[in-house]
């Protein structure tokens, strides 16, 4: 990743959202004792994107992200067919209740979506150029 002049104190940024999603996860594993909500997922999810945009890797948030991604284009492609056609494509959306329905497990849908993220980010920590 290329530096860049000026951007010291996004260090701290980053590092206090490191400390506290790493806070937020110990109390949220299966059987989940908190739940972030909106308020917390868009929070961090603008963080996360102002601080790709001013490391200029947006491209790299994208594919680290696809899990991400997926359940928003799921949640996308479900309201506007339901719009359309009034018939659903998924059983229910988000993603991850989709596979609920079909009565997979939830600790597996979890472990299998941390597996398809570490994935999508050693992909794209593979992608970034090194100069």
């Amino acid at each position: 990743m290329p530096y860049i002049p000026g951007i010291n104190e996004l260090f701290i940024i980053c590092a206090a959202l490191i400390g506290s999603s790493l806070g937020f996860l110990w109390f949220n594993t299966y059987p989940a004792e908190i739940f972030m909500g909106d308020i917390g997922s868009l929070s961090l999810g603008a963080n996360l994107a102002v601080i790709a945009i001013l490391i200029r890797q947006e491209i790299l948030l994208f594919i680290m992200g696809g899990v991400f991604v997926a359940e928003t284009l799921f949640v996308i492609i479900q309201v506007g067919y339901y719009k359309r056609y009034k018939k659903r494509i998924f059983l229910m959306t988000p993603l991850h209740h989709h596979f609920e329905k079909q009565n997979i497990s939830e600790p597996k849908i979890i472990v299998r979506f941390w597996i398809v993220t570490l994935i999508l980010v050693l992909i794209g920590l593979a992608s970034i150029k090194i100069h």
